[in-house]
């Protein structure tokens, strides 16, 4: 069973904590995913096996914490992260963000710099909301999210994705990508060459837009999105052992 955390915002957010030695670890999950997904398990399972101190959560609206998914937006999901970040762990952190958890990664960072021991982006998507769907949408789904909501399909559940006009306005205000992003920190991005829902393209602009004294995109031929085969899954623990190495 989860523990329960509320957030200063007064939502009730779900997590599971390990106890173990530092730097500790903490998964942010993708966009409507929860943490019981295969990779936050797999870490867990990791840092139990490594006596190391690891954190696992659900934003509001997703999975076991509270809240509809639909009110929700980026800088709701970020807050709720530098909550967790802030009431759940101590010193400093490396983060593990999967896909938007790799946005909400760089927010936590820019706003705690001091906490963040090193980061992982794992398909990270910064500034998707503009740059992957805003960019992608038709005039008639423009149009459809202005005046409240737009139903897509879903690869990865029977439920459409819904996108909501506060969803969109609300990740304007939370580039990352048009402004500096200082990252003094060693940072691991790793991505997959089949990814269709965050391409290759997107860890390339963060690559080269970040500024970090230790930065690296691995690029894995074949590798989709879940990036969750268990070449992929040991690929994200080799990421923990290299940044684990320098500091």
């Amino acid at each position: 069973m989860p523990e329960f955390l509320t957030t200063p915002q007064g939502r009730r957010i779900a997590y599971h904590r390990t106890a173990g030695k530092g730097p500790g670890v903490v998964f942010l999950g993708g966009f409507k995913s929860d943490m019981t997904g295969t990779k936050a398990v797999h870490l867990q399972a990791w840092a139990e096996a490594q006596g190391r101190a690891f954190l696992r959560f659900d934003y509001s609206g997703h999975g076991q914490s509270s809240g509809d998914f639909l009110d929700g937006c980026i800088g709701d999901w970020a807050e709720d992260a530098i909550a967790a970040v802030a009431s759940l762990t101590e010193d400093a952190q490396i983060l593990v963000g999967s896909s938007m958890g790799g946005w909400m990664a760089l927010l936590v960072a820019r706003a705690m710099p001091e906490r963040i021991a090193g980061l992982i982006g794992i398909a990270a998507a910064p500034d998707f909301t503009e740059d992957l769907m805003w960019a992608g949408f038709t005039e008639a789904e423009r149009a459809a999210v202005m005046a409240g909501r737009l139903e897509q399909p879903s690869e990865y559940s029977d439920e459409p994705y819904v996108i909501t006009r506060k969803l969109i306005e609300d990740g304007r205000n939370r580039l990352v990508l048009r402004t500096p992003l200082p990252l003094p920190f060693p940072v691991r991005l790793l991505q997959g060459t089949a990814d269709v829902d965050v391409p290759p393209a997107v860890a390339l602009r963060l690559l080269n837009h970040a500024e970090s004294p230790d930065l690296r995109l691995c690029l894995v031929k074949g590798a989709d999105h879940r990036f969750s085969t268990p070449e992929c899954l040991d690929l994200i623990t080799a990421s923990l052992g290299e940044i684990d190495a320098v500091l």
